[in-house]
């Protein structure tokens, strides 16, 4: 990885060695060097959106995530036409988890160290050649099922070292006080696209095929892209030194054991990623084999679990400060399994939609109060590292419970196989507060 050698050598110079380094916190006022802009203060749900670098963020996002979200229902669709297998729908994702397990280490050190505006510049310019290669092989008429398996994987390696770059990078932007508000609303984006682009996604994956789906999303890139280049940041302050990554990542999970509410809310990312988004991996199948529906209403499906995840957004975005964010976690993980079981063992399309509807709003109030309660609780030297942590826990270990739900089907009806992922996922989350009941009474 010379590119990254590269970054890593330029900011050696005047390192901090395990010492919380200096914060960029923007403070409210009409400058261009914090980009904040107090003249016409938004609504409170909006707060976030003061600092001109997080508009450009926000807007910038949205319409690559669209893309985004376009390419992840034509790339399922796509495998299990070629395939018509669930297993290889599993594969698939399996194949992107390998690279984030063993590039994790890497991931989150490099956020605590280089700048993050720079590093997602590369990820987000890799993803989108990704794209094209992918957008290529379809249109040629030449994709096969191992050339999407590589790209996945190749994916994953460049996820592994986004998301952490990704969710570090909020604090940067708006600062502590609206971190919590800038947190929900980028979740309210990325399941406002999930709405836009899976219903975009379904209907063009009708009409054109998904050749058309790949090449969107590559060129949604550009905005994201562009809008990090007309940010306005400070200039970057390495928290820590360029030591042993391995060394590092240690370090991250030494502290994470000793904190036992930052240890809790990982370990209940384990359980909700592995078991409770298992069934997406399986989603393809499922609209056609138990609501016997097409491309298009399994657009209808995706689009529903992001408008629930939307107004969940928004339904945190608008109450970022309050205290009972552990309470709220514990609910979710509790309800969200019997919503996937009521999921599974429903075949009327009407009733499915509604129940994803119901599904999407579970998964942003756990995803999203996991997310905040780290950011909260971890000291800003450690920020990167218990980010990589959590990216490993919620996306790197998705893919096993992808593949296992995969294998499953095989020998399973798809919807008592989802069923059991839900009952698994409860399982796991009672053991879990259970053990650690810290959790319970995080109020931050």
């Amino acid at each position: 990885m010379p590119i990254f050698r590269r970054l890593l050598k330029s900011h050696q110079e005047n390192p901090t060695i395990n010492q919380p380094g200096p914060t960029y916190k923007p403070t409210p006022s009409n400058n261009q060097t914090t980009g904040v802009d107090n003249s016409t203060k938004p609504p409170k749900v909006f707060s976030s959106f003061r600092y001109r670098n997080y508009q450009l963020w926000f807007g910038g996002q949205l319409v690559s995530v669209i893309g985004t979200w376009m390419q992840s229902i034509a790339l399922g669709w796509l495998v299990y036409q070629i395939s018509h297998s669930e297993f290889m729908l599993g594969m698939v994702g399996f194949a992107s988890a390998i690279p984030v397990l063993i590039v994790s280490p890497w991931g989150g050190v490099i956020t605590d160290i280089v700048p993050k505006r720079t590093l997602l510049v590369i990820t987000q310019s890799s993803a989108m050649v990704l794209a094209f290669i992918l957008a290529a092989l379809t249109f040629s008429n030449s994709i096969q099922v191992w050339h999407i398996l590589v790209l996945a994987a190749l994916l994953g390696v460049v996820n592994a070292f986004d998301a952490p770059a990704r969710q570090a990078f909020v604090v940067d932007m708006v600062g502590r006080e609206d971190m919590v508000n800038a947190i929900a609303l980028n979740s309210m984006m990325l399941n406002g696209a999930r709405v836009i682009g899976p219903a975009l996604g379904g209907y063009l994956l009708a009409w054109l095929g998904s050749s058309w789906c790949f090449l969107i999303n590559g060129i949604s890139f550009i905005a994201v892209i562009a809008s990090l280049l007309a940010m306005s940041v400070p200039p970057h302050k390495a928290l820590n030194r360029l030591e042993n990554p391995l060394r590092q990542f240690v370090e991250g999970m030494r502290y994470s054991k000793q904190e036992p509410e930052i240890l809790g809310v990982l370990l209940m990312a384990v359980f909700f990623s592995v078991f409770g988004m298992a069934y997406a991996a399986l989603l393809p199948a499922f609209v056609d084999q138990v609501l016997h529906a097409d491309a298009s209403r399994y657009g209808a499906i995706n689009a529903m679990i992001g408008a629930g995840a939307v107004i969940a957004a928004l339904f945190i975005a608008n109450f970022a400060n309050t205290k009972q964010r552990g309470r709220l976690m514990v609910a979710a993980s509790l309800i969200y399994p019997f919503l996937l079981a009521a999921f599974a063992f429903n075949t009327n399309f009407p009733l499915a939609l509604l129940l994803s509807f119901s599904i999407g709003f579970g998964f942003m109030i756990q995803a999203n109060s996991m997310n905040s309660m780290l950011q909260l609780k971890v000291q800003d030297n450690m920020r990167g590292r218990v980010m990589g942590l959590y990216t490993l826990c919620f996306f790197g270990l998705t893919p096993f419970g992808s593949l296992a739900a995969g294998t499953a089907a095989e020998y399973l009806p798809l919807n008592l196989t989802v069923a059991l992922t839900a009952l698994i996922m409860l399982i796991g989350s009672l053991f879990v507060l259970w053990r650690i009941p810290e959790i319970r009474k995080i109020h931050v």
